[in-house]
């Protein structure tokens, strides 16, 4: 077999070996590409440079690198992120006791003491019963508490010996938390009976003050979920990274005493955003029409393609009526309205399909699918619903106010947003990490963008993909042209000892027409070596689903991209690339990235769309939120 028919059949086996991987054990700047790529990078062999450089003896030798007899070692592997089994914060008991410690006062020392409880008020004596409210939370909320009780602040929610109009309003809030997002039976509190009927005075004033502290424990809860979210999406994975928002606990408490209007309070700590807006309408909106699951079946195995016939095609044609948009319904009237229920794929009905797909961000290629099919059926209202509780909790792991201009990347669309001036001006086509290697959730700044950029290739790839072939056929990388380096000192592949660490050796691609990352890539530095970049492989756009990379963001238009971000023309980006020269440039003002995952998000036309869940998350969230309510239920 000749060396070509070798690269081939290699190539053919790894096809969908792609870009970016996780940099572990000292791994290279952020950069990576496909082992596909890697394999394509020189389809002639030893590239004539490479060839150069050996015969001129510029790949020094390096102490404990060279060619030599060593023990043959197990292949190492490089394990990503891992999920986590969810763990809720703990709660312990508010030390209540605080709140009366004893002032001890004598005029002669040894004299008989008096007692003077302090933080009682002296117009309401049963407050000295708070001292046996018996309340859990977590340690930040009862910290709190312990603070506001103990320094002889008013109670919040008690007035004249009975539960006050503002404690009312409170829980009628707290009882709404559903329609937020949030769970009400998290903050569910019973509010004690203005009646004496089966308790006596000092009984009654006892469930009083359980109640004060009880709320103010849930009032606290409550607006901490709704600002951050209730869960802490970086005990979910490792492929969540979030800094998590801090609230001002006592500052809430403080607030709260002070408003005239408690419910207007706890309201506006609601994230106001559009886009949180428009996904709490939408919920609002499901819940509301409580109309049980009516989707069309589509029951269609393998592909259904243009002239055949399928007992399934009248169920199709019903899915399109229900969920194909308003002017796709006006432009195929006259097709929709004089279908006789046929089983034939006739041409009227593939414009139909393809028009749907169209629409749809899928291949309009006619041929049906499971992900055209997918599309068609749609979620149930139940599913709906859960994918909107999720994403208005993720929304909150990210800022209020997204920004007037910033890069949205949403990984279960497979699309990426350019919003500048508060509305969308640009959106492409993504290719996302596949399930083995996923792309992570999280916000960062975008401050390059690198034309004709070296491919340094992350010790992932270094050790999962490349080390096999390497410790086979040291020459590999030499002939193939890349560049390897140990302890930053260029070095010939065939001087590295392959069976021994890897930590202090780089590799890299140089800027070619074949380089994974193609003719640019989008930085914004993080820990994760994740970015947006071009790619040689243009075919993967046509694709459906798109989790087929190693992590990184590939981009179906980077040049426009590119030019978005740095406030010029594609035509200029092209000069850049044309020059031939690895060149950075860093965009004139940072902006936000957000690298999220939605399976729920309104589009710019304010139309909540909905995605498949690729990686398996919104379950992981569903799980934290059992957890959650869990351990907040043991008030024993």
């Amino acid at each position: 077999m000749s060396l070509r028919q070798t690269r081939l059949k290699s190539v053919g086996a790894l096809a969908l070996a792609l870009t970016c991987g996780v940099a572990f054990f000292g791994a290279q700047p952020a950069s990576a590409g496909t082992l596909l790529d890697f394999l394509r990078s020189n389809k002639h062999g030893q590239t004539k440079q490479a060839q150069q450089r050996i015969e001129r003896g510029e790949f020094p030798s390096q102490p404990g690198f060279e060619e030599k007899a060593a023990e043959v070692k197990p292949l190492p592997k490089v394990s990503g992120p891992q999920y986590y089994t969810y763990k809720a914060e703990g709660l312990r008991l508010v030390a209540s006791s605080k709140f009366a410690d004893p002032l001890v006062t004598g005029a002669i020392a040894g004299e008989t003491a008096t007692v003077t409880p302090v933080g009682l008020d002296a117009d309401s004596d049963h407050r000295r019963l708070l001292t046996e409210a018996r309340v859990r939370a977590t340690d930040e909320i009862a910290k709190a508490l312990e603070a506001y009780y103990g320094s002889n602040k008013p109670l919040l929610w008690i007035d004249n010996n009975a539960v006050s109009d503002k404690a009312k309003a409170a829980l009628a809030v707290l009882s709404d938390a559903d329609a937020v997002g949030l769970d009400a039976r998290d903050y569910s509190v019973l509010a004690p009976s203005d009646q004496y009927d089966s308790m006596d005075e000092a009984g009654h004033n006892r469930a009083l003050m359980q109640f004060e502290l009880e709320l103010s424990a849930k009032v606290l809860a409550y607006v901490q979920d709704t600002v951050r979210g209730r869960v802490d999406p970086n005990k979910i994975s490792g492929y969540h990274d979030f800094k998590r928002k801090t609230v001002n606990l006592p500052g809430v408490l403080k607030v709260a005493a002070a408003s005239p209007d408690i419910a207007a309070y706890l309201g506006s700590r609601t994230p106001s955003g559009p886009q949180f807006a428009l996904l709490k309408a939408e919920l609002a909106k499901l819940r509301a029409e409580q109309n049980g699951d009516d989707r069309v079946v589509v029951t269609l195995t393998g592909l259904l393609k243009p002239g055949g016939s399928s007992d399934q095609m009248a169920n199709i044609v019903a899915a399109i009526g229900k969920h194909g948009s308003d002017a796709l319904k006006v432009d195929h009237a006259l097709t929709l309205s004089a279908y006789q229920q046929t089983p034939d794929y006739t041409p009227e009905l593939v414009a139909l399909v393809e028009a749907f797909q169209k629409e749809r961000g899928l291949k309009p290629d006619g041929v049906i699918g499971q992900a055209t099919v997918r599309a068609m059926v749609g979620d149930s209202d139940a599913d709906k619903i859960n994918k909107l509780v999720v994403a208005l909790e993720q929304a909150r792991w990210l800022p209020a106010d997204l920004g007037s201009r910033y890069v949205f990347i949403n990984q279960p669309a497979y699309m990426v947003y350019y919003h500048n001036n508060n509305r969308e001006e640009l959106s492409m086509r993504t290719v996302v990490g596949s399930r083995s290697n996923q792309t992570y959730f999280f916000q960062d700044e975008i401050e390059t963008v690198e034309f004709n950029p070296f491919w340094g290739v992350p010790q992932s790839i270094i050790i999962n993909e490349m080390l096999p072939k390497l410790r086979s056929d040291p020459s590999y990388l030499d002939r193939l042209g890349y560049e390897v380096a140990v302890n930053g000192q260029a070095v010939s592949s065939t001087s590295v000892n392959w069976n021994g660490s890897t930590n202090a050796i780089s590799v890299r691609q140089p800027p070619s027409g074949d380089n994974a990352l193609g003719e640019l890539k989008i930085l914004f530095p993080n820990s994760h070596a994740i970015y947006m970049h071009d790619t040689p492989s243009k075919s993967f756009f046509k694709r459906d689903v798109r989790a087929l990379s190693h992590g990184c963001v590939r981009l179906d238009d980077p040049r426009a991209m590119a030019a978005a971000v740095l406030g010029t023309t594609v035509d200029d980006v092209a000069k850049q690339i044309a020059a031939g020269k690895n060149k950075a440039v860093q965009v004139p003002e940072k902006f936000p990235v957000y690298v999220a995952y939605f399976t729920a998000w309104p589009n710019k036309d304010n139309v909540v769309e909905y995605f498949d869940d690729v990686y398996g998350r919104d379950a992981y969230v569903n799980k934290a939120f059992e957890t959650t309510s869990k351990a907040r239920a043991a008030q024993g």
